[in-house]
C-alpha cells in the first residue's frame, strides 16, 4: 500500500511530501529522492494514509530508494566539502575587499550545483568572486543573495522568550509585520524589546493580531464620548486581556466594564451617538448656516457664546437693566433697540405690558420704528438713517475706509487733488 511521506532534508527544514512507492519506512529513516534540483538524501518525518491538505497529487513524486551506507558516505563528504567551501569563499571575499557576508554553503547529493548564501546591504559585483569558485571546483556555482531573516533562519539563534527562534523551528514563509500590530497591542515601542536577533519586528507580533482587531471592533474608539445609562462617558483605556473598558465619568470618576457590562450601559440609552455634534454644512438652513431662519449672519451655532441659548429661533440675552426677547437673530444692540423701542413694550422696569415674542408694534409706537422688515423668512429692523454711509462694508462685515479725494485739512489748508 502506498502512503504520503513527508521528509526534511535539514533538522529544521521544511517537510516535503513524497509517495512511499511500496517502500517499507518509518520516521527516522532516510530515503533518496528526486527533486526538481536533482536527487537529495532526507530523513522521514511523517507518514500519511491520505494527502495532507493542501497538498495535491501532481505534486508528489515517488521516493527512489532507502537510504544506504554509500549514501550516508556520500553524504558527509558533500558535508565535508561545503565546509572546505566556506572557508575557500571567505578568504576570496575578503582578498577582493567585497562588501558581503558569507552565510552558508549547500552542496547537492550528486554534487551537480553549489550554492553560496550571503547578505549585503547592496549589490555586489561578484563576477570575479564566481570564476575563482568555478576555476576551484569544476562545477555549477550559485550565488544567491538573502535577507537577514533567512540568515537568522539558517544559522538559528536563541529569541527574548528564551527558545529557539520561531523562524528556526517552525516557519517557513515569513508574513510581513508592521508597527501598527505594536501599536494595537499596547506594547512599547521600543526598538530593543520589540525587535528580533535579526533587527527586524518579531514575527511573534502576528500571532494574535486577529484576537487584537476582533477584540477593538467590539470596543468604541480610546477618547471618544458616549452617552450611557450613567451619563456621557469619555473612554480611556482597554484591556485586552481582561476584556475590559475603563471610561471617565462626568463626575471625573474612573470607572471598569466588561464587554457584557458595557453592551447593558450602552443599550439602555437610545442612540449611543458619539457627544461631539458634527459641524453644520454651511448654507444649510436646519443646521444654522446661512441666511434663512437661522439668522442674518449665518445664524449661532449651539453653545457659540456665552449666556446665549437657542431654542425654536429664538434668543434670549441677559443685560443690566432686565430682560430682552425678540424673534430671529439679532447681533448687534442696534437692532435690539429697534425690536423693543421702549421699556413698557418690552417689559422692561417702569412698565405695565409683557414682553413681546412675535415683534409686533406696541400701543403708541410708529410702525416704521416697531415693524423690522421682513426677508427671506426672518424679521430685521430697518436701518437708521444715516448709519452705514460713508464705509463701504467689505467680506466679513469689516469695512474700508473709502478713499478722500480733495476737500479741506483739518488745519484748515486746501488739499490738492491726487
Amino acid at each position: 500500500m502506498n502512503r504520503t511521506v513527508g521528509i526534511k532534508f535539514k533538522d529544521y527544514g521544511q517537510v516535503y511530501y513524497f509517495d512511499s512507492a511500496g517502500h517499507e519506512l518509518a520516521p527516522g529513516d532516510w530515503a533518496v529522492v528526486e527533486t526538481d534540483q536533482g536527487r537529495g538524501l532526507g530523513r522521514v518525518f511523517s507518514l500519511h494514509d491520505e494527502l495532507p491538505q493542501g497538498v495535491s497529487a501532481d505534486q508528489v513524486k515517488p521516493i527512489v530508494a532507502p537510504g544506504t551506507d554509500a549514501d550516508f558516505a556520500q553524504q558527509e563528504e558533500n558535508d565535508a566539502l561545503a565546509r572546505q567551501a566556506h572557508r575557500f569563499c571567505r578568504t576570496r571575499i575578503n582578498e577582493r575587499g567585497l562588501d558581503m557576508k558569507l552565510v552558508e554553503v549547500e552542496v547537492f547529493f550528486d554534487k551537480s550545483k553549489i550554492i553560496f548564501y550571503f547578505t549585503a546591504p547592496g549589490r555586489v559585483d561578484f563576477r570575479e568572486l564566481v570564476k575563482d569558485l568555478v576555476r576551484e571546483y569544476r562545477t555549477r556555482i550559485e550565488l544567491r543573495q538573502i535577507g537577514v531573516r533567512h540568515e537568522t533562519q539558517m544559522i538559528g539563534a536563541v529569541g527574548n522568550c528564551g527558545q529557539l527562534c520561531c523562524c528556526r523551528r517552525f516557519l517557513r514563509k515569513f508574513d510581513p509585520v508592521t508597527i501598527k500590530m505594536a501599536k494595537e497591542q499596547n506594547l512599547f515601542l521600543n526598538p530593543t524589546k520589540i525587535s528580533g536577533i535579526c533587527g527586524r519586528l518579531l514575527c511573534c507580533l502576528g500571532y494574535e493580531q486577529h484576537n487584537y482587531e476582533e477584540f477593538q471592533r467590539r470596543c468604541p474608539r480610546i477618547g471618544r464620548r458616549v452617552r450611557t445609562a450613567i451619563g456621557s462617558v469619555k473612554v480611556l483605556r482597554s484591556n485586552f486581556f481582561r476584556e475590559t473598558l475603563t471610561v471617565l465619568t462626568e463626575q471625573n470618576e474612573e470607572r471598569e466594564f466588561s464587554l457584557d457590562e458595557w453592551l447593558e450601559v450602552v443599550s439602555g440609552v437610545e442612540g449611543s451617538a458619539p457627544v461631539e455634534a458634527e459641524t453644520p454644512r454651511r448654507g444649510d438652513p436646519a443646521a444654522g448656516g446661512g441666511r434663512g431662519a437661522g439668522g442674518a449672519h449665518g445664524g449661532r451655532r449651539a453653545g457659540g457664546a456665552p449666556g446665549v441659548s437657542e431654542a425654536s429661533g429664538t434668543f434670549e440675552a441677559s443685560g443690566p437693566s432686565g430682560a430682552l426677547a425678540a424673534t430671529g437673530a439679532a447681533d448687534t444692540p442696534e437692532a435690539a433697540e429697534a425690536s423693543a423701542p421702549d421699556a413698557s413694550a418690552a417689559g422692561m422696569p417702569g412698565g405695565t405690558g409683557a414682553p413681546e415674542e412675535s415683534g409686533a408694534p406696541a400701543a403708541g409706537t410708529p410702525a416704521s420704528e416697531a415693524a423690522p422688515a421682513e426677508e427671506g423668512g426672518e424679521l430685521r429692523p430697518e436701518r437708521p438713517a444715516g448709519e452705514g454711509q460713508g464705509r463701504s462694508q467689505g467680506r466679513g462685515g469689516r469695512g474700508r475706509r473709502p478713499r478722500r479725494r480733495g476737500g479741506r485739512r483739518p488745519d484748515g489748508g486746501a488739499k490738492s487733488e491726487s
